[in-house]
């Protein structure tokens, strides 16, 4: 029997000829990534290893994004406690204030994972790498701890579904669209522990951004991993980021999958995740008229480029409703640069927004938009869980920049226009 495009993976960096579903392996890590709330953890489970270093200070990503610029006092506390860590160890990727990014838009940025390469990193959507057609995954903070002193991780090598993209979306449908109607369609639990791998004519369509989302909330479906094959579009975008080899791996065309998608882009529309769990979801057409307080346009689900660019069009001049507060987030700083010089932060200035520095603050009701009792807020953020952004009577409307965007304007859950 074949393989996946992940298994290949995983049986390359395993020593391995073949793997199969189910079986336990040791692989070798490309990278190790760790954040300001996980990474330490990690480094005090280190500590307990009594492990004279990291297995390669070259291969360890560390980026503040969480809580920075800090909060809080604990925030700050952790925050010294990986930049020592960092500066003890000589840790080449240490993004910090002024450098940092929020991480899964930052890493690809800088060119540190390519196609082929396996990621581990103590959060759970580190599964974004999967656009560039490497298999990365989150993880625990102890499993996180003992890949970067050993360069190593266990794992069960997953079975996979297969979603065959057909067809062109529409002007207003885009990624995020796409995984919140797969969500809808298969659960929240529908891939748990599979590999989501995504193919077909269909995926010519989307554009990086597009499947740096895809990826992103695989998660959310309870995936391993999500995983693109590697395309002219994705070589160009590795090519123009980093100086690193790549590995390109396709699947066996006898690979084994549990079950096959196929999903018309041409029939999608603008979709929502409604309270409280991504697979809730809705069309925009079927939403109803839900009066809103708050938009957040960001993430590492929907800060980047494209993604500013779209809100930008449909709020440039105009005005956000009385009443609601619009924040953006652009995801790293060369996006905020890039947002700048093409105006985009004077688009969203004028129309009454306010534009953050980068950072996942309000995603997890961290800060930078803590939602009230009975507030509801239109995000384009993942995850929409109970008291996920601030009280637990707060309600998260999960949704693409361009429906995040025209909301904004009308102070209701709204579609832009078609």
């Amino acid at each position: 029997m074949g393989m996946t495009m992940t298994q290949k993976i995983l049986a390359a960096h395993a020593g391995l000829d073949s793997v199969s579903a189910g079986q336990l392996i040791e692989a070798d890590l490309d990278l190790v990534l760790g954040n300001d709330i996980t990474s330490p953890v990690a480094i005090h489970e280190m500590d307990k290893m009594k492990t004279k270093g990291v297995f390669h200070k070259d291969k360890i990503a560390l980026v503040m994004d969480h809580f920075v610029p800090n909060k809080d006092i604990k925030s700050a506390q952790h925050c010294k406690c990986v930049r020592e860590f960092a500066a003890k160890h000589e840790i080449t990727n240490y993004f910090d204030v002024g450098e940092m990014g929020i991480e899964h838009a930052l890493l690809p940025e800088q060119g540190l994972v390519v196609a082929g390469d396996v990621i581990i990193g103590a959060d759970s959507h580190t599964c974004t790498y999967g656009a560039l057609g490497a298999f990365s995954t989150g993880v625990g903070s102890t499993d996180m701890a003992a890949g970067m002193a050993t360069g190593k991780s266990w794992f069960k090598v997953p079975s996979a579904i297969k979603f065959q993209l057909v067809g062109k979306p529409s002007k207003w449908v885009s990624g995020k669209d796409v995984i919140l109607h797969i969500i809808g369609m298969i659960g929240v639990d529908g891939a748990l522990y599979k590999s989501m791998e995504f193919v077909g004519e269909g995926i010519r369509h989307l554009s990086m951004d597009d499947r740096f989302t895809i990826a992103n909330m695989a998660i959310e479906a309870g995936g391993k991993n999500g995983i693109f094959p590697v395309d002219d579009l994705a070589r160009a975008y590795m090519k123009e980021h980093s100086k690193r080899e790549f590995t390109v791996y396709e699947a066996d065309e006898d690979a084994e999958y549990e079950e096959t998608y196929t999903i018309d882009l041409s029939q999608l529309k603008p979709t929502v995740a409604f309270p409280h769990l991504p697979e809730n979801t809705r069309t925009i057409d079927e939403a109803g008229e839900i009066a809103i307080h708050q938009v957040v346009i960001g993430s590492c689900t929907n800060g980047r480029l494209e993604d500013l660019k779209t809100a930008a069009e449909i709020l440039r001049g105009k005005k956000v409703a009385k009443g609601v507060r619009c924040i953006v987030i652009p995801a790293t700083q060369r996006i905020y640069l890039d947002a700048m010089e093409l105006g985009l932060i004077r688009d969203f200035i004028e129309a009454g927004a306010i534009v953050s520095t980068p950072t996942c603050g309000p995603c997890l009701g961290g800060y930078m938009g803590i939602l009230a009792e009975g507030e509801r807020c239109v995000s384009t953020t993942n995850r929409n869980f109970v008291g996920r952004m601030g009280h637990v009577d707060s309600e998260i409307y999960l949704a693409s920049p361009a429906v995040a965007a025209a909301s904004a304007l009308t102070g209701t859950l709204s579609g832009p226009k078609m």
